[in-house]
Formats: C-alpha cells, structure tokens, sequence
C-alpha cells in the first residue's frame, strides 16, 4: 500500500535550510529515493540506527524507512552479488528483490535506502542495475566519508571479526607498500578508495545526483542534522541510538580474536561454526558487557603508515572536490590525522573478565546446540580431534535446528 505524501517537487515536509552556522543543504525533493552508500566505518551504523528508531514517526513528514531491520544488509550483499560474513546465511535474491518492493510501496514519498554494502558494487553494470530498480532517476546517491588514517585500524579489526589472521602491521604493510595491494582483503581499497567510488557511481548517476558529507567527528550530532535536512525532517527527529554491539575492538580484543582465528582455521571448522559461537557469540558478548576503558591499548597506526595513508587521502580529497559533485563540509578534514599514532605498543594484554565473558559468550551460543559425548573418553582422543568433533557436531545440532 502506499503512504500518502505531499505533492511532487516539494520537499518532504516544506522545510527549509536551517538557521546558524554553515547553511544547511535544502531538502531534496519529495519522491526522491535516498541511498546512502557508506562506504564503511564512515558513520553508517549511527545512521541506520536513528532512522530506524524514527521509522513511525518519519512518514508524517513525507518519508519512509523502507526495511524490516536496521540494516538490509543481506540485500545490499545481494545486489552486489557479494557473499555474506563468514558463515552467516548466504544472501539471495530475494532478499533484494524484498527491499525493492518496500521502496516501489513508499510511492510518491521520499525513501532512504542505507547500506555500507553497497560500496562493493563492483563496476558500473552493478550500480546500474542497483540504481534502475530502485527508481532510476529518482535516486540521489549520499557518501559519507571520514579520514582515512581513522578507517585504517577500525577496518582491520573489523576484517578480524570475520575470520582475518594477519596482524596489523602486517596487514598495513600488504595495503600500502606491496601491489597490487589486494591481498588479503581485495574489498579494501574497492571501499575507501574513495575518489573511484564517488566517480563510479557518478558515471551512473551523474555528478549532480551525489552529495559527499564529510564527517566531522568533533561534531556528534553533526551527521544527524545533515541527514534531517536533506530528507526534510524537523530538528533533532533524528537521534543516536546507543550500540555497543557495534564498538571496535581494542587491541588485546582483536589480538585474542585474531589468535582464535589462527586456532580456528588450523584445525579446519566449518564456518559456520565461526558465525554462531565466535562472532555472534562470544565476540557479540564481549562487545555488549565490557566498556572500552582508558587503561585499553587502542589499535595505533606506526608513522610510516600515517603518512602514507595522509598523503592517499590528500590525493582523494583533491578529486573528490573537483569531480563536479556537492560535498557538504571540510574536505580538509579527510587527510587529518589523528591521534595517538607512532610506535606500536607489545603491552596489550585482554583483562581477565574480559576473557571470561567472551568464554561465556561462546558456551552460551553452544548451549542452544549441546553435543552428546563420544563413545572414546577425552583421554582416549587427541585434542586435534577433539575440537574437530565438537564443532561438526555442533554445526549439526544448529542445522537441525
């Protein structure tokens, strides 16, 4: 069914620019089919939160959420036919085709579509496709975008989160110094190479039908106020939902998790069994019961690195801004760089209840598949074995289920 709005080629909700300070954008026009790209790390999440948290209250002002969750993430993987986290259900398209029948139903409203996900459009035959069945010329593409020295470690410890071993400076070492600068995560510079994506999806769209905001991190509310004035909603409608799920890991966090990867992997479990008990379970735990403190070592970037990476962003920056399309903020702002960096500290060490509680988150998550004993005792079998044996069990228990 579709939702009543205001009258083609006004905005949303007659709103106009805001008052104080730097002039907010005008909204863009009633009907208009919002897609916000990401890429990731970029603020998305905070996006998708409040937008979702506002879903009932946005189509008294014209616009539609169109999704059942926070982020249609499975969708977004879909369409750009990109294969889901590690071993978490395969993205099909349904799923897709799903989220294009919410966003026809909105009609005549403005919808906003949010997926970092959609980053990973491989070429322009993709993003054509993405762009057409979302309503063509109707859709008005948003990137945000922060410096990239902050989306280096916050990337790495993501990547690790789904199932990465190498270690940071390694890692650094493959994605800046050794081309084609591809392994071992090819989706990295396809994402934050952002000068080639603005310009992928502008050869699409056009240059007129982007807007780029830079994300100025000294401003929290500043992302929220930018978005309420393109979709024309009213001030502060739009509000942060606190997430702890989604904070980054600190250093001894994702060295715990990056080791766990080494043991996972060498002993061949299947990946399914990542998803369920370590990423969903004892990682997801972690994150939700233990606060990040002043006494955790944060993941630092080693200088060589930082200027490295400054120099990359500069370089973006610059064609960003004479590539034709709107960019709202300080594109100086995108070769910051930030603090603390220089040598990397050998000191993280995991707290011990910070152990504990990603050990029960794990048991917890195993607890919903428990696996019978074997018919040897566990000093007949090796440990090799042993673990092997526990999680194709468990995988079948969770199959079954």
């Amino acid at each position: 069914m579709e939702t009543d709005c205001t009258r083609d080629g006004i905005p949303a909700n007659g709103a106009s620019p805001r008052g104080g300070g730097a002039a907010a954008p005008a909204p863009l026009p009633a009907g208009t089919r919002l897609l916000h790209i990401g890429p990731h790390k970029t603020g998305t999440t905070a996006v998708q939160g409040a937008l979702f948290a506002a879903r009932d209250a946005l189509p008294e002002h014209g616009v539609v959420f169109p999704a059942h969750s926070r982020h249609p993430m499975e969708a977004a993987l879909a369409a750009c036919a990109r294969p889901g986290m590690m071993g978490d259900t395969v993205p099909t398209e349904r799923h897709w085709t799903r989220l294009v029948d919410q966003v026809k139903a909105a009609g005549p409203c403005t919808s906003v579509v949010s997926s970092e996900f959609f980053a990973d459009a491989a070429d322009e035959t993709a993003i054509g496709r993405i762009v057409a069945q979302l309503g063509g010329e109707r859709v008005h593409v948003v990137v945000t975008l922060r410096p990239l020295a902050k989306i280096m470690p916050s990337q790495w410890q993501q990547y690790v989160q789904n199932g990465l071993r190498m270690g940071y400076e390694d890692w650094l070492e493959h994605m800046l110094r050794r081309p084609p600068f591809e392994k071992p995560n090819p989706s990295f510079w396809h994402r934050h190479r952002h000068d080639r994506l603005v310009e992928r999806w502008a050869r699409v769209v056009g240059a007129d039908r982007i807007t780029v905001v830079v994300v100025d991190d000294r401003d929290r509310d500043g992302l929220m106020r930018t978005f309420e004035a393109l979709l024309g909603l009213p001030g502060n409608l739009l509000r942060p939902v606190p997430d702890t799920a989604n904070r980054s890991l600190t250093r001894a966090e994702t060295e715990m998790l990056r080791n766990l990867n080494v043991e996972f992997r060498g002993n061949d479990l299947p990946d399914e069994l990542y998803s369920r008990l370590v990423r969903n379970g004892a990682v997801m735990h972690m994150k939700n019961t233990c606060s990040t403190t002043p006494r955790d070592v944060k993941i630092v970037t080693p200088r060589w690195a930082v200027e490295a990476v400054a120099g990359i962003a500069a370089a973006m920056a610059e064609r960003i801004a004479s590539s034709g399309v709107r960019v709202l903020g300080d594109p100086a702002l995108l070769s910051a760089v930030p603090e603390p960096y220089g040598e990397v500290s050998d000191k993280a060490l995991i707290a011990p209840e910070v152990a504990a509680r990603a050990l029960y988150g794990a048991l917890a998550a195993a607890a919903a598949a428990p696996v019978r004993a074997t018919a040897r005792t566990v000093q007949q079998t090796s440990s090799r074995e042993l673990v092997r044996v526990l999680g194709h069990r468990c995988l079948k228990r969770l199959r079954r289920r």
